[in-house]
């Protein structure tokens, strides 16, 4: 496929746009996680009972992945639809919003039960912006990518994630060192209210960014499909549940950021929130520059085996990482959580978006991965909640929760293993049956 002369250069923009965007509109939802492990059950929910506090706010914090389910839908239609930039742009303008709005909302000492509802509706907010956020930047950065290279460029995306979430932390560290009545009442909103410069400064980044070639030629060739969740559903069902499969490996992004994080300063442990905050910055860091290189790798030897090294090393390194955290050892708890979220599993979440975007054609791609992705994600918000419940009435539990994640990281090891390896086709074959065959002429419009 011969390449437009506007085309040059779009690949460092896409990246660029795609890891900027990303780390902003990750930022946002990343401080909730933090505020749902140490703030929110204090001003929510019912002091009088901590435990039941503490797992009531880390149910909302699933109740964003139940959203993207639904958000998925919509924006993987649009996005097939009218192109992945102004997908993109919506997302983060909406995640801006509702963040920003979260930072507003009064207490339960102010207006009771209402507080925790207004605190729901914002975070499904966040979920349906979410839906489109990944699906979007990971079809802009691997269709404007070079064939060989689209392991690197696509994986911007994810590193931008976790820039976002080293972002967050950051935020969180002078926020969370404040005195206890100056974190309660005012010092929690700051970094909410700071997603209105997120919102800003990536609106201006990703309007500036052009349509990618590959959306172009399909919509003025073939035309784009009329329903793209039908085409999906007839003739990529089952890679929608690889990637279905495959998403639930998040499990473990969300165990330990949240989940584990409420264990560690819980009074069983007492390990302070700064220090444990600091872990996660630091392995965040690590993840930045473990992401593009495992991507790297993925193009010289292929997705399945760099994926499958990510969620089998997971699954071993969770046991190692929880255990731990149980003895309080802070040096031992910094050095196995770089290891474990920094390094190993980062081999999965550096390649999942090439590896989830080749097994869909342009046609449906954003479609395909939304779905599917976000389908996966769902479950993985919710581990966090079963975590809490699994860890039993004191939340010590640890080994049940490591076994827990474990289980979960099952699923992508089967999606990696019956997946077709697409590292080495060419950008305009992926997820056709045959290469270069054409979309059937009833599927498209122009």
């Amino acid at each position: 496929m011969s390449v437009p002369a506007d085309a040059v250069g779009q690949p460092k923009k896409a990246a660029t746009a795609a890891w900027i965007g990303s780390a902003l509109e990750y930022y946002d939802f990343f401080i909730y996680g933090s505020a749902a492990a140490l703030i929110f059950p204090k001003v929510f929910f019912d002091e009088s009972d901590p435990a039941t506090a503490t797992l009531l706010s880390l149910a909302t914090f699933g109740v964003a992945y139940a959203a993207r389910p639904v958000g998925a839908l919509f924006m993987g239609h649009f996005g097939d639809r009218v192109g992945r930039k102004k997908i993109m742009v919506f997302t983060l303008v909406l995640m801006g919003l509702s963040t920003f709005l979260i930072g507003c909302l009064p207490t339960r000492h102010q207006v009771g039960t209402l507080a925790p509802v207004l605190l729901v509706l914002c975070r499904v907010l966040q979920g349906i912006s979410a839906a489109g956020e990944q699906a979007s930047a990971n079809s802009m950065s691997l269709e404007h990518a070079p064939a060989h290279r689209r392991g690197f460029f696509t994986s911007f995306t994810l590193s931008g994630t976790q820039g976002g979430q080293l972002l967050a932390t950051l935020v969180f560290l002078p926020v969370a060192a404040l005195p206890e009545d100056q974190l309660l009442s005012w010092g929690w909103r700051v970094p909410f209210w700071l997603s209105v410069g997120v919102a800003v400064a990536g609106f201006v980044i990703r309007r500036k960014l052009a349509e990618t070639p590959a959306f172009e030629q399909q919509a003025a060739s073939a035309g784009v499909v009329k329903l793209p969740l039908a085409v999906l559903l007839r003739e990529h069902w089952a890679d929608v549940l690889r990637v279905i499969g495959g998403a639930v490996i998040a499990s473990v992004s969300t165990i330990f950021t949240v989940w584990a994080l409420a264990y560690a300063t819980s009074d069983a442990v007492g390990m302070s929130r700064s220090s444990m905050l600091w872990v996660g910055a630091l392995a965040n860091l690590v993840a930045l520059a473990a992401i593009p290189l495992w991507a790297t790798l993925s193009d010289r030897i292929g997705r399945r085996p760099v994926f499958l090294i990510g969620a089998v090393g997971s699954a071993v390194m969770m046991f190692l990482y929880l255990w731990a955290v149980s003895t309080g050892t802070y040096p031992l708890v910094l050095l196995l959580g770089i290891v474990t979220f920094g390094v190993v599993y980062s081999a999965a979440n550096g390649v999942w978006p090439s590896f989830y975007g080749e097994m869909f054609s342009t046609r449906v791609r954003l479609s395909g991965m939304a779905i599917g992705t976000q389908i996966g994600f769902a479950v993985a918000g919710f581990a966090v909640t079963f975590a809490a419940q699994i860890a039993g009435p004191d939340g010590t539990d640890w080994s049940s929760v490591a076994l827990f994640t474990a289980a979960l990281c099952v699923p992508p090891v089967i999606a990696a293993l019956t997946a077709r390896e697409t590292h080495k086709v060419a950008t305009e074959d992926l997820g056709s049956r045959a290469p270069g065959e054409a979309p059937r002429p009833e599927t498209v419009t122009a």
